[in-house]
């Protein structure tokens, strides 16, 4: 009796159907790129950043227009401001986990001009060479399910943003990661991956690598003075303009908030729901990649999750009134079968997993404004 009222007391603070951890604003006022910056930092939280289709979709369902708007990305030309990204949303590039070729990546040697610059990458015998994105390549695609995970190899031959755009339409995404690398055997000839380098970066300082360009010249450093990027509202792909151009812009309001406090699982949900709206919920991978971005401020190796298990029950559940089964969006470290009584799930700093941990640990944790 004690626990199913406690687990009523826990669960409907919202439904997951409404609660977000980020909104998005379209502010039809025109404004440069940096008074646009100002405007979004003084108002809400900053310049829209875009994480993956689904955040496409929210921006621009969020206006009905035909305005071409700001977003919070730009760009930093030179070679010395490139960097390296997964096309797969979620996924950081660590220099430490590639498998170049040696002398590679190299821009086709010393002394190449811009327009040769290699930003695009290709594998053969399983190690990575650099390449400029125009080169015409077979490429392998991902596609990831709830059921499984399927490589495909796509031998008709195109440049390396029509590759991604091929895979993105019929399937996931370009293979990113080496996980996912191990499952390509290529053996003759050079195959385009989810590899990529460019000098974008975001106003709230986020790593994103989602990028969703109209045009293959906006992947290539050609040293250009358009350095600030837009959203097409009616064909929802990116372009870029000179930064001292006036239009409408989208800002970003963040509902999350990191508390650097070492509390248990319980003083940690009171003080969300005192001084906040609740614990995290984590119900899908968008809201997985948000909290990845907030979590690298934590003092503590693991962070608490609006998550706790039931042993009367006999489930795991969100605060915001899911029950996680294999049907739902979950990020475990390992299978969870959980017969233990006072367990609840953080989310470990360095890989992003969730583990279960006895609830009167202490660590970090977050709160939602909504």
């Amino acid at each position: 009796m004690q626990w199913t009222l406690f687990l009523v007391v826990l669960m409907g603070q919202c439904s997951f159907s409404t609660c977000s951890l980020y909104q998005y604003y379209f502010i039809r006022e025109n404004k440069t790129w940096d008074e646009a910056q100002t405007y979004c930092r003084e108002t809400y939280t900053d310049l829209a950043t875009v994480s993956d289709m689904t955040d496409m979709r929210r921006l621009c369902s969020s206006t009905q227009n035909q305005d071409e708007a700001w977003i919070g990305l730009h760009s930093y030309p030179g070679r010395e401001n490139r960097k390296w990204h997964w096309s797969l949303p979620g996924l950081e590039f660590n220099d430490s986990d590639t498998r170049w070729q040696s002398g590679e990546p190299n821009d086709a040697g010393p002394g190449a001009p811009p327009e040769s610059l290699q930003n695009c990458v290709t594998i053969n015998n399983q190690l990575l060479y650099d390449d400029c994105c125009k080169q015409l390549f077979s490429f392998f695609c991902f596609n990831g399910t709830k059921q499984s995970n399927t490589f495909h190899n796509i031998t008709t031959p195109m440049t390396w943003p029509q590759a991604q755009n091929h895979c993105r339409h019929h399937y996931t995404d370009l293979v990113s990661g080496l996980d996912q690398l191990d499952h390509t055997v290529v053996s003759g000839s050079n195959v385009w991956i989810g590899l990529f380098r460019d000098t974008w970066r975001w106003s709230d300082g986020s790593n994103f690598s989602f990028r969703n360009w109209e045009s293959l010249g906006d992947l290539v450093d050609g040293q250009s003075d358009k350095t600030c990027a837009t959203v097409l509202n009616t064909a929802e792909t990116w372009s870029y303009d000179y930064c001292n151009e006036r239009k409408p812009f989208y800002c970003y309001e963040d509902n999350l908030i990191l508390i650097n406090q070492s509390v248990t699982w319980v003083e940690a949900l009171e003080y969300c729901r005192e001084n906040h709206h609740d614990l995290v919920s984590i119900t899908n991978a968008n809201d997985q990649r948000w909290v990845q971005e907030r979590i690298k401020n934590a003092s503590t190796d693991f962070v608490w999750l609006g998550l706790r298990y039931t042993c009367t029950l006999g489930f795991w559940f969100w605060v915001s009134d899911e029950v996680v089964d294999y049907q739902n969006y979950q990020n475990w470290a390992s299978n969870i079968t959980s017969d233990d009584c006072d367990m609840s799930a953080a989310i470990n700093t360095g890989n992003n997993k969730w583990f279960k941990k006895p609830d009167n640990e202490t660590f970090n944790f977050f709160c939602t404004k909504i």
